[in-house]
């Protein structure tokens, strides 16, 4: 790994450690912590939410009819969604073990935590369940195509295009020949070495 690639792996392991005590810092100004996994709110917090709770048929009254009409379209993206976590899973299970690329951990990019607000009503819950597992599929499908891509054909792009996935940056640029026959390997290498807790860079 080159130097200037190693300063930036470092430099995204600092900002991930201010993320985490941003988050910290969150969970005290909300008044929340973690008991077994789940969210614990102090007691004044938890009945002050109770106390800002819409009921559903308050929620119902004063929603956009023409919501109702989307619901249906919104939601009819479950099985497509359900069957690409499947299909995804199946894919790395198979073909993962073979490339001899570190498998993706489903759980990190689920995070089935919002149905336990008590400001939430019932359907609120359900729709932000649905959010959550929506986006945890998209996150979880995106870093194992991302990994796919470092394995098979990590080379940056000609045109900038929006959200590259973090391992974009460690991939030799367009048109450099060299640096894609002698990097490949060891993008490779790093794959089957690196932990599933160390997500992005590709880096070994």
């Amino acid at each position: 790994m080159g130097t200037r690639l190693r300063e930036i792996v470092e430099h995204m392991r600092t900002l991930e450690l201010q993320l985490e005590h941003e988050w910290h810092v969150a969970r005290d100004k909300w008044g929340y912590r973690f008991d077994a996994r789940r969210v614990r709110f102090d007691p004044a917090v938890r009945e002050r939410h109770r106390q800002l709770k819409r009921s559903i048929l308050q929620f119902l009254r004063e929603s956009d009819p023409l919501h109702f009409l989307t619901a249906p379209v919104i939601y009819s993206l479950l099985l497509p969604f359900a069957l690409l976590d499947l299909w995804v899973s199946g894919y790395q299970l198979i073909c993962f073990r073979v490339y001899g690329i570190a498998r993706v951990d489903r759980r990190r990019f689920m995070a089935m935590d919002r149905h336990q607000l008590a400001y939430l009503n019932g359907i609120e819950k359900v729709h932000c369940t649905y959010c959550s597992y929506v986006n945890g599929v998209i996150g979880y499908t995106r870093e194992v195509a991302a990994r796919t891509e470092q394995y098979w054909c990590p080379i940056k792009h000609a045109r900038r295009f929006e959200g590259p996935h973090a391992r974009y940056g460690a991939f030799p640029d367009y048109g450099d020949a060299q640096g894609y026959r002698s990097t490949l390997p060891a993008l490779r290498k790093s794959l089957r070495e690196e932990s599933d807790d160390r997500r992005g860079t590709g880096a070994a």
